[in-house]
């Protein structure tokens, strides 16, 4: 009972943190996923989630091999929400978007690749560390998935280029604030390129 209490929490914040970034414009459509750890699996919002209207049976387990555990169908990019899984035991929640600064910025030349937002606040490294940078591949593409694995121990939070971030978290809640952060540095960093200052102080 204790553990269905705790599923039943997870799924409860779950639900409320996809549709807070949907009712405030950091994601559309069904464009977006999110995903927990629960035990010895995974729960992921299924494919062709709206964060707008999900529900909890809208996420759906998978074993940590990736192999489903019942349900409806999962988000294709399950596999890079299992890389940062992988990655570390203290992830116990990821979250992928396709926000509009962190977009933008992704098409800035010249950032670094392993740290690629720069640090005009404090806050993005207190909360969430280094952002590193994914090469553009199609969207739930091998090629994507390979990328994503080969640089997941360089940096704390990613941004594919492109198509936006994807936030680890020590849990729901974390990774929810780690990618609010993520975003608000992106939003701070493109507006001082815009503006052509470089926000130094």
């Amino acid at each position: 009972m204790n553990e269905d209490r705790e599923l039943n929490r997870k799924l409860k914040e779950a639900v409320w943190v996809c549709r807070s970034l949907f009712d405030r414009g950091k994601t559309s459509g069904s464009s977006a996923n999110m995903s927990f750890r629960h035990g010895d699996r995974i729960y992921i919002t299924a494919g062709g989630t709206c964060f707008g209207t999900v529900e909890p049976e809208d996420f759906t387990p998978l074993h940590m091999d990736g192999t489903p555990a019942g349900g409806k169908k999962p988000s294709k990019e399950w596999p890079l929400h299992m890389a940062l899984y992988k990655k570390s035991e203290s992830t116990e929640a990821v979250i992928h978007t396709h926000s509009t600064y962190s977009v933008l910025w992704s098409f800035v030349p010249g950032t670094e690749e392993r740290d690629c937002i720069p640090e005009h606040t404090p806050y993005l490294k207190m909360k969430l560390g280094t952002v590193g940078m994914i090469p553009y591949e199609k969207p739930g593409s091998p090629e994507l998935f390979a990328a994503f694995r080969d640089r997941a121990d360089q940096s704390d939070g990613f941004l594919l280029k492109q198509h936006g971030p994807v936030v680890p978290g020590k849990s729901v809640m974390d990774a929810f604030f780690c990618l609010e952060e993520l975003e608000e540095s992106a939003r701070v960093a493109w507006e001082l390129y815009r503006a052509g200052l470089d926000g130094k102080r």
